[in-house]
């Protein structure tokens, strides 16, 4: 049985407030760069009304550069709340997109510190800046001054093992201005093996005022609620749990509000959610959008009788029609009972 200690449950019952803006959840969707689209966030939406969505991270460098904003940085006038995530190393830079993302409609804008992929890097952005934590400062402090909305951070708990500098490094954050802090409970070089270290949340939430969101690990209603009760933060981020399961933000909302567990959708109802994400992407970005929607496809395609060929399937679409009927070939065999008649066969060919 999952629930929450009465002290906490209180405390989370009430809205979030980073800085002068206010969320009325507690759980939020993490940006992933190539995942978090508007077409993502919409779905992720419809289960998570409250929830604050990101979009995946900007280079600021490279928005600086361009006439034209990306289509990554594009906000519905209606998604919100919604925060803007931006990297680079340069101050300056980062305060000129600040801008640019608050004119689009972010109501916070997010300073990825965290990534660990080289080349973020080695280019100095990114969990490079758990190394450069005055250049972290001057980047915080710049985009504070830079933007009227609040500014806040996503970053990881060191370098590696022999560097966790978290505690003073987010302390500086709240010092030159963060209004929030977000930790993934990993070092750099764990990149995202290893199980999440939740303990140096709870060390970061016991040093700073503003709130600390827990990263890391966040698969299931169960593990949040773990989580929340571990580390004492003001919320949870999901990050990859939400792959193929764009319901999962939604239903820990749900749980930390009313204390019920949600039932879990049914495979017929995971692959008309897929449906629609391949259509939407098509409607967005056309075949480009068919293109990239084949990784979460196969995401979606998981948990049932057949899904291992659906898979395979989904993996080579080329266009949206095919995709569409492919779909639409798997939902119609579960809703004809296809799957408890393979699951009776295998269990005979196992006797």
């Amino acid at each position: 049985m999952i629930s929450l200690s009465p002290i906490l449950q209180a405390r989370l019952s009430q809205p979030l407030k980073i800085g002068s803006f206010e969320v009325k959840s507690r759980v939020l969707q993490s940006p992933l760069s190539g995942v978090t689209d508007m077409v993502f966030r919409r779905i992720v939406r419809r289960y998570a009304p409250d929830s604050m969505m990101y979009t995946e991270m900007v280079n600021a460098t490279g928005l600086h550069y361009v006439k034209q904003l990306p289509k990554i940085m594009e906000v519905d006038p209606n998604e919100r709340p919604i925060s803007v995530q931006l990297f680079d190393c340069r101050p300056d830079f980062l305060a000129e997109a600040a801008i640019k993302a608050v004119a689009e409609g972010a109501d916070t804008v997010d300073i990825n510190m965290g990534c660990p992929v080289n080349k973020i890097t080695k280019n100095g952005g990114g969990s490079s800046l758990l190394r450069q934590p005055e250049v972290a400062e001057a980047i915080v402090r710049e985009v504070v001054k830079a933007v009227d909305v609040p500014v806040t951070v996503k970053t990881r708990i060191g370098w590696n093992d022999n560097e966790i500098t978290i505690l003073d490094f987010a302390k500086r954050m709240e010092d030159a201005g963060a209004k929030m802090i977000t930790v993934h409970g990993r070092t750099r070089a764990q990149g995202y093996n290893g199980n999440a270290r939740w303990e140096w949340i709870a060390r970061v939430k016991e040093v700073l005022s503003i709130p600390v969101i827990g990263n890391g690990d966040i698969f299931s209603v169960e593990a949040a609620v773990k989580c929340l009760e571990q580390t004492g933060a003001d919320g949870v981020m999901c990050s990859r749990g939400t792959l193929g399961y764009p319901f999962l933000v939604g239903e820990i909302d749900h749980f930390l509000k009313t204390g019920e567990i949600l039932p879990s959708p049914t495979p017929i109802q995971r692959l008309e959610c897929a449906r629609d994400h391949l259509q939407a992407l098509w409607e967005y970005k056309g075949d480009r959008g068919v293109r990239q929607a084949r990784k979460h496809m196969t995401w979606y395609a998981k948990g049932f009788v057949g899904a291992a060929e659906l898979r395979g399937q989904l993996s080579l679409v080329e266009k949206v029609d095919q995709g569409l009927a492919m779909i639409d070939q798997a939902i119609e065999k579960l809703a004809n009972g296809y799957e408890l008649e393979e699951e009776t066969q295998s269990s005979l060919v196992m006797l």
